[in-house]
């Protein structure tokens, strides 16, 4: 576009003097970038629609950019036009998506909430090794039990997702070998899991006692003698691998108490209470709510961890059960649908993860 210019003297050198242009009229930069992209769009083919001036896209939406473009087209100098074209007719609107059809996105009430990442579960199997756990009446031994529960659990966990985010189970032994307390709980944390179940068989003095547990951290002592007794029991694993958890230093066992904070035992309980209603549904329960002690494996201060007693292996009747191949998966469907309405009601937050 032609422009006028005016000089102006702005200095004087050795009896001469130094001029500077300067436009008549100031040049407006969004209205020259406006007129640039006009250029641009009439001289270059391929360049993409939305890039057009709107007169080429009859059909198109309400574009306030392109309205302004218009309106500096028809306020330019004018210039050698083509013949105007005639605008195609509109086009008949496309018929309703079907259910076969790429669906559009939805609305953000609809959507459900997305963790955009894969979701760990640390499961644990109780003793192992030369830890054989409690012994029911008929030779069972606790550690070979919950290990198959284990497996079994961990395989329905890879097959399934969360609002899309897959889920991942890890296991803290996946053979007969001795692992400390404290190792359980490293292993969690070095996956970062989301949750943390370990899995026991009960057993008492009384071979009456029978029902299903939950246990969950307590920082104020346990919840009932029983519970009390039964992680003194849990907690003395250690002695059998050569470690004594009680041996280390008063400072280091406060400090881990410490660090289980308030929101982890809360969300202990919750997934506690959902596992407990899925066991609920066809085991008989020792009690009826989500207990709490002081268990050695439940201390991680970041991971919601509960402790599942899945019968008394001591109870002729329940070690027979726990011997079943059809009630262990009764025990591991019960505790992946636990798991699952836990993370409906309490996704867990997105974050980047480095393993």
């Amino acid at each position: 576009v032609p422009q006028v210019f005016t000089l102006k003297p702005v200095a004087a050198y050795q009896h001469r003097l130094v001029f500077d242009l300067y436009p008549a009229k100031t040049v407006d930069p969004l209205e020259a970038l406006i007129q640039d992209r006009l250029r641009d769009a009439t001289s270059n083919p391929d360049i993409p629609a939305a890039l057009s001036p709107p007169t080429q896209q009859a059909t198109a939406p309400h574009d306030p950019l392109g309205d302004l473009i218009a309106k500096h087209s028809s306020t330019a100098p004018s210039t050698p036009t083509a013949p105007a074209v005639t605008p195609p007719p509109a086009a008949t609107p496309a018929p309703p998506l079907t259910a076969s059809k790429t669906p559009g996105p939805r609305t953000e009430a609809s959507a459900p909430k997305r963790t955009d990442r894969i979701i760990i579960v640390a499961l644990d199997p109780g003793h192992g090794g030369e830890d054989p756990g409690a012994i029911g009446p008929r030779g069972t031994y606790e550690k070979n039990v919950v290990l198959k529960i284990a497996q079994l659990l961990r395989d329905r966990i890879n097959k399934s997702s969360i609002n899309g985010s897959p889920m991942r189970a890890y296991l803290t032994r996946d053979g007969d070998y001795f692992v400390p307390l404290g190792q359980r709980v490293a292993k969690a944390r070095r996956v970062q899991a989301d949750l943390f179940i370990s899995i026991h068989a009960d057993a008492f003095t009384k071979p009456s006692a029978n029902g299903a547990s939950v246990f969950a951290l307590s920082q104020k002592g346990a919840s009932s003698t029983a519970a009390r007794w039964l992680a003194n029991k849990e907690n003395q694993a250690d002695l059998v691998g050569g470690i004594n958890v009680r041996s280390q230093d008063a400072g280091v066992q406060s400090m881990l108490l410490d660090m289980s904070t308030t929101a982890q035992i809360n969300d202990s309980l919750k997934l506690g209470t959902a596992l407990l209603a899925q066991l609920g549904s066809f085991a008989k329960l020792h009690k009826p709510r989500v207990e709490q002690a002081g268990f050695a494996v439940l201390k991680a201060p970041d991971i919601p961890s509960v402790l599942i007693e899945t019968a008394f292996i001591s109870n002729p009747q329940e070690e027979q059960n726990l011997r079943s191949a059809a009630y262990q998966i009764k025990l591991a469907d019960a505790m992946m649908e636990g798991i699952r309405q836990y993370f409906i009601k309490n996704p867990p937050l997105a974050r980047s993860r480095t393993v």
